[in-house]
């Protein structure tokens, strides 16, 4: 112990196995109460998400209805100057016309820009198709039987259903490990605990960053096995938690946040899925001033400590 990292707080052993059941129950009902709250704060800032690509698309496809109407008069053109090259009376007047629509539709300018238009409207349906997807994988019921999950693939989604939560304060950052394997676990409880955490460092950034509005941090995510476990880093350069509060943060309803700014079940509920549910660990190194890191440990057959010593 004497050798641990400054800051790094283990979860302490499980209690009686018979005595655990109404505390579960219990937090299996703080965990769905608070991912419906989660739910609805984040359906402003889902609706923006939504709201902005669907803005392009609705723009770009007027400019591609136009740009159509004045393609086709050139077309018009182009068939009267070729109905008359059939006959064999070509007139100078049929290819003065076709120049002259061709001028009038700003015949170079659609020929760059309706590619593009269509390129950024393919963009936006793609954007809206991930966001809706994102949504519907975050609030998807929660299932009590732990199933294969791809845990880069839920690193992704809780970042693209949260974006409006650290857009302003954070950009994110990855080094996921493209060989990870599936996990055994409940994806919409890992979901919720890497939301909270996600939340608290975006909270944590722009704390540091009160008296610089426009300065923004980082948040990491790291992924990695180590022997039989999934290991999970979510990391900030945020203020760090202050030393003498410690002990205190997986406590349940403690907060060191302004009204309205937080609960103080984030951490408590993301411990408890990690510790209770998954049958894994969740530990922190801090520095203040710095940032901080959590690490979330889940096995990877989805069997805790303490199950296989009674098997």
């Amino acid at each position: 112990m004497d050798n641990e990292p400054k800051g790094v707080r283990r979860p302490a052993p499980s209690a009686d196995p018979t005595a655990a059941g109404p505390l579960i129950r219990r937090t299996e009902g703080l965990c769905q109460s608070q991912k419906l709250q989660a739910i609805g704060r984040l359906a402003a800032g889902f609706a923006h998400e939504i709201t902005t690509p669907t803005q392009y698309i609705g723009d770009n496809t007027l400019f591609l209805r136009t740009g159509f109407d004045d393609l086709l008069r050139v077309l018009k053109r182009c068939d009267e100057l070729e109905a008359t090259v059939a006959r064999g009376d070509a007139t100078e007047g049929a290819l003065d016309r076709l120049r002259a629509a061709k001028e009038d539709a700003d015949w170079g300018y659609l020929l760059e820009e309706i590619p593009r238009a269509i390129r950024e409207t393919l963009d936006g349906i793609a954007r809206i198709t991930e966001i809706v997807r994102a949504m519907k994988d975050f609030s998807h019921p929660t299932e009590h039987v732990k199933i294969p999950t791809d845990l880069n693939g839920a690193i992704h989604t809780t970042v693209t259903v949260c974006r409006n939560e650290w857009k302003h304060a954070a950009t994110i950052a990855t080094e996921l490990d493209p060989d990870l394997p599936m996990v055994r676990c409940l994806p919409g409880e890992l979901n919720q605990a890497l939301l909270n955490l996600i939340v608290n460092a975006a909270h944590a950034i722009a704390e540091k960053n009160v008296h610089s509005p426009s300065a923004r941090g980082t948040i990491t995510f790291r992924s990695r096995r180590t022997g039989g476990w999934v290991e999970i880093d979510v990391s900030d350069d945020g203020t760090g938690i202050p030393e003498e509060i410690r002990d205190c943060v997986y406590d349940p309803f403690f907060t060191t946040k302004t009204i309205g700014k937080g609960t103080g079940q984030g951490l408590t509920i993301a411990r408890s899925i990690l510790v209770d549910k998954l049958g894994g660990d969740l530990q922190f190194v801090t520095a203040e001033g710095t940032g901080t890191t959590f690490t979330l440990r889940i096995p990877i057959d989805g069997i805790d400590i303490s199950e296989k010593k009674a098997a």
